[in-house]
């Protein structure tokens, strides 16, 4: 089956049992048509790029399932139904990354970005 990665992000008004209740959800409307969820996170409350539906913030879960595209088209349609769920993000991946996401990692254990070849060198 394919493997997918979901991100979810839910009104600010919720308390954070309620948002993790909608990875739960989900989680269960993906199984229930014959996907499995291999890991989910709760990455917390963060700040918007821009305003959506007047919320400057919202929950954001992170979801990595093994499905077949019926699956994720009745979760991603029963996301945009509800009322909850601001946006949802689907991605179809050729492999799991093993670990945590790059958002939960902590600074010290992503590593070195290295140079990027924008910043202005010294020309003396």
């Amino acid at each position: 089956m394919p493997l997918y990665e979901h991100v979810l992000i839910a009104r600010q008004d919720l308390s954070n049992t309620q948002a993790e209740g909608l990875i739960e959800h989900f989680s269960t409307v993906l199984s229930d048509n014959g996907g499995k969820v291999v890991d989910n996170e709760y990455w917390g409350v963060r700040t918007l790029a821009y305003k959506i539906n007047k919320n400057r913030k919202g929950h954001y879960a992170y979801l990595r399932s093994d499905s077949p595209s019926d699956a994720v088209q009745e979760m991603e349609r029963l996301a945009r139904l509800h009322d909850d769920v601001m946006r949802v993000m689907t991605i179809r991946v050729d492999e799991h990354e093993e670990g945590p996401s790059i958002q939960m990692q902590k600074r010290e254990e992503r590593g070195d970005r290295g140079d990027r070849g924008d910043r202005r060198r010294d020309r003396n």
